[in-house]
């Protein structure tokens, strides 16, 4: 059974999208593009910072230590997301967004915000012992997400 046949009503995908994501960026493109190809649907890259990697990257790549700067430009700026947005379809409709939160609450919140039919998130394989005491970003997004979630291992 084909992507086509398996989301007929799929118009909004959430990607959510992390430093850490570099390295299986092609992987999430791959995922995301196979997804959305049948149904046009739009593609809303999503970058979470919290406060204090917020505040780094407006020093680090924006050079601007005062005032404050919408989430989304800078999101739009980094280098892991300007990477997927170059390796994504032309065809696709795409766009960025993002907040100052916790990962997960951040991803879950977007998602309803957007009225998204699907969220992508990568990750790599935890031992439970890892996942209870360091809690999950993924784990988060699985269980409180407003749509069914598609996950992309590492490799």
């Amino acid at each position: 059974m084909g992507a086509a046949s398996m989301n007929p009503t799929l118009d909004t995908i959430v990607l959510g999208v992390g430093e850490a994501d570099s390295s299986r960026s092609e992987t999430l493109v791959d995922a995301v593009e196979e997804l959305a190809r049948p149904t046009d649907a739009r593609v809303i890259f999503v970058h979470i910072f919290d406060m204090k990697s917020y505040k780094e990257t407006v020093e680090h790549v924006l050079d601007h230590e005062t005032g404050r700067v919408d989430p989304n430009e800078l999101a739009d700026q980094m280098s892991v997301v300007r990477d997927m947005r170059d390796q994504l379809s032309d065809e696709i409709q795409h766009e960025t967004r993002a907040a100052t939160r916790k990962k997960g609450d951040g991803i879950v919140a977007i998602a309803e915000d957007v009225d998204a039919d699907r969220v992508v998130v990568g990750g790599h394989r935890r031992s439970p012992s890892s996942k209870a005491i360091l809690g999950s970003t993924v784990q988060t997004v699985l269980l409180n997400a407003p749509c069914p979630v598609t996950f992309v291992r590492d490799t």
